[in-house]
């Protein structure tokens, strides 16, 4: 028996799509060498399994493979768009070829259905699924996937002899943070009939029924109708303790026969889980050393146990910051962390304050004005040189000079569009001057 001879070959696949040729040979024969592959291990891995990778490779145990057919599978692995690194080695023995691959899975954005009323989500997901064994509702940036993706989609759709053009692309999550790969097709010009609810009571609520106008009538479009649920509807709820309220998906219920094509103005229904009320227990703060944690208590509204109104809450988060600015500190962020509990139905939030430095009034340069006109803003402004700016007093000042407010010109003729405004911050001074330029 000879020796089992090891030979490393360690690529690395990351950023483009360029890959190196391995230097080495298998048991120091040719190029063109091959072995039976024995094994595959694969780590680094989040969504995705090993069997899954393995299967993404195109390799099979038992088949010969050489340098090509390894650089190739890599090659394969990288240009799925589910990797932004791919590393592997490999080995030969007595047994054959053993493969380990050390990866680094990309990035994932979730998926959005936006005008494609035929079908429902689940529909839409088991299509893809059916191409793609691995897909969970998300679909990285870059990659061959996203063709295979838009095929399984447009299959589904030409299956039904629907005349339309399918496309994929990245934009801003409507609803939240970060973006989402949005399916959209172009054809037919579809619009929306009516809105209804599952929840009877917005039938009769007059703010809903006001807001109605803003979308009926639109073409037809998810995105659309979740960002008119997130502003228009939800709020409803929040503001009552439900949380939790889960609005939609947009759902198409049409009667008759469904062969015939879809009307050009469709009904969408939105089912609502309000489900339960949560209850307000309080906030920890941290980071905060201008005002007490008492002090900042008294902003919240919201008192332990009361239910817990989400939009009385921002408005609290809101009014701290503000209080910040008005004793100097411009660069205040406050960032609340809510924690759930889902048992007891409860909401308590973490608060954690950074107040950077306070500012205390600098220079004042005016462009833009007469000098008439620029004696009467300075004599009027209500910040002197040195003192703690106070920024709610600058921008009530700025809404004076909008309207052009005979507070500060008195019945002097002035004449201007509108009014420019910056604040230029000095950290080593900790001091803020003001500039206007009036047009």
């Amino acid at each position: 028996m000879r020796l089992c001879f090891l030979i490393l070959c360690f690529l690395s696949l990351s950023g483009a799509p360029l890959f190196a040729a391995a230097h080495s040979s298998f048991q120091g024969a040719t190029s063109e060498a091959t072995a039976p592959l024995h094994d595959i291990k694969v780590d680094g891995l989040t969504k995705l399994t090993q069997e899954q990778v393995i299967a993404l490779t195109g390799l099979q145990i038992g088949s010969q493979v050489g340098r090509p057919e390894l650089q190739a599978a890599a090659n394969r692995l990288y240009t799925t768009g589910l990797f932004k690194d791919v590393k592997y080695e490999f080995s030969t023995n007595n047994n054959g070829v053993s493969l380990s691959y050390h990866v680094a899975e990309s990035p994932r954005l979730p998926v959005l259905f936006d005008n494609i009323p035929w079908f429902g989500d689940s529909e839409l997901n088991a299509a893809i699924r059916a191409k793609l064994p691995f897909y969970d509702g998300t679909l990285p940036e870059g990659g061959n996937v996203l063709s295979i993706a838009t095929d399984a989609v447009r299959d589904l759709i030409d299956s039904h002899k629907l005349n339309v053009t399918v496309q994929l692309q990245i934009v801003p999550n409507p609803i939240g943070d970060g973006s989402v790969q949005e399916f959209t097709i172009e054809g037919p010009s579809l619009r929306i009939a009516k809105l209804e609810f599952s929840d009877p009571a917005l039938a009769d609520n007059r703010a809903v029924q006001q807001h109605l106008s803003e979308i009926i009538g639109k073409p037809f479009s998810r995105m659309y109708i979740d960002v008119f649920l997130s502003e228009h509807i939800r709020p409803i709820y929040t503001q009552q303790g439900y949380l939790r309220v889960k609005l939609g998906p947009a759902q198409i219920r049409l009667t008759g026969d469904p062969n015939l094509p879809l009307p050009t103005e469709i009904p969408v229904y939105i089912p609502i889980v309000p489900g339960p009320v949560y209850h307000f227990t309080g906030a920890t703060w941290s980071g905060n050393n201008a005002m007490s944690s008492l002090t900042l208590d008294s902003f919240l509204g919201s008192r332990n146990g009361q239910v817990a109104d989400e939009m009385a809450l921002e408005g609290a988060w809101e009014r701290i910051g503000e209080e910040y600015g008005r004793r100097g500190y411009l660069e205040a962020k406050i960032s609340p962390d809510p924690s759930y509990d889902d048992s007891a139905h409860t909401i308590s939030y973490k608060v954690q304050i950074n107040e950077g430095r306070q500012y205390r009034m600098g220079g004042f340069v005016l462009t833009g004005i007469s000098p008439t006109g620029e004696d009467k803003i300075r004599s009027t402004f209500p910040i002197a040189a040195g003192e703690i700016f106070d920024k709610i007093k600058y921008e009530d000042f700025l809404t004076k000079l909008e309207n052009h407010s005979k507070e500060i010109f008195g019945d002097l003729p002035i004449h201007y569009d509108e009014v420019g405004h910056w604040l230029r911050t000095d950290a080593e001074k900790s001091t803020v001057d003001v500039l206007l330029d009036f047009k």
